[in-house]
């Protein structure tokens, strides 16, 4: 088949690599504008844009899908579109421009956490499992019919970044072979079954730390604002990211130690951080205007005993 791959993050690099590399040919890859990067704000290609070059694949630079875009992918009569983590919405008349529609690799059990945050919006909500979806591209966000999910366990440690490069990988060779079962007229697709939930992009205010909450739901949101948008929280009016964080080892001479929620404990090279149910280590961290370090390096400038704030 004639495919149109639309795509911008790291995410959608893998899914990129695996169809340039099948028997069907992607006439045009379509992503997000150059963006600035960095301290110096140095206009960058996306990642997708940077993979498409690599192989050597035409690049439709695109801010949204508007008619201007939306006539350039017509004009290449694709069978399919294939979108994963593009950015923008694909709108009626480019919805049905490819002779079998679009299809999107979508980064959770549709139809929970249908929207832009899936993976991140699951591991805050405590979900027990992770997974990607491939569905049909309707006109109402993430409501498509199912071709195919691979689930996965949730293992209560990885980043919803560390998450994301997994599920990137093993999505990649789900899409690969629904678009082969397209092109040979086998995939079938399903209605999706169930309530639905919403992950919309998170915001700064979303890595904000309470510590007032139980220990394991703390760690959650740490884990789902990590790496974007980041958890931080407060110390003396100044904010400090939280960069690594995790329950104390299991070795812990003192694992039920009480410490009041927010307090803080420096000892023996790491620093604790007392919550509703119990203490959650503080590995690497950011203070304002300063380089990351290890929490164990910060806390030396502390009292023994402090108290941070959410």
């Amino acid at each position: 088949m004639r495919l149109v791959f639309a795509g911008t993050p790291s995410a959608a690099v893998p899914s990129l690599e695996r169809l340039a590399a099948s028997r069907h040919e992607i006439v045009a890859v379509v992503t997000r504008p150059d963006a600035p990067v960095g301290r110096k704000r140095v206009l960058t290609p996306s990642p997708v844009a940077h993979a498409a070059d690599r192989l050597g694949l035409p690049v439709i630079r695109a801010a949204r899908l508007d008619a201007e875009a939306s006539d350039r992918i017509a004009e290449l009569a694709p069978d399919l579109g294939v979108i994963v983590a593009y950015g923008g919405l694909v709108r009626e008349p480019l919805l049905s421009a490819p002779v079998a529609g679009w299809i999107n690799l979508h980064f959770s059990l549709l139809p929970a956490w249908r929207g832009a945050a899936p993976v991140q919006h699951s591991l805050i909500a405590g979900d027990a499992e992770i997974g990607a979806s491939v569905f049909r591209l309707v006109p109402e966000l993430d409501a498509g019919d199912v071709f195919g999910e691979l689930r996965r366990a949730e293992d209560g440690e990885s980043t919803a970044g560390e998450l994301l490069d997994l599920l990137a990988v093993d999505g990649a060779g789900l899409l690969a072979e629904i678009v082969d079962g397209i092109a040979a007229g086998t995939a079938a697709a399903a209605p999706q079954a169930g309530a639905a939930t919403f992950a919309p992009k998170l915001t700064v205010d979303d890595g904000r730390l309470d510590w007032t909450q139980p220990a394991e739901v703390v760690l959650a949101r740490y884990r789902g604002v990590t790496p974007e948008p980041g958890a931080w929280t407060m110390v003396d009016g100044d904010r400090l990211k939280v960069l690594e964080a995790r329950r104390p080892a299991a070795t812990d001479p003192r694992p039920d130690r009480s410490l009041d929620a927010g307090e803080l404990l420096v000892e023996r090279r790491r620093v604790l951080v007392g919550t509703a149910t119990g203490p959650v280590e503080l590995v690497r961290v950011q203070p304002a205007g300063k380089q990351a370090m290890s929490a164990a390096d910060w806390g030396r400038g502390l009292p023994e005993h402090a108290s941070i704030t959410g």
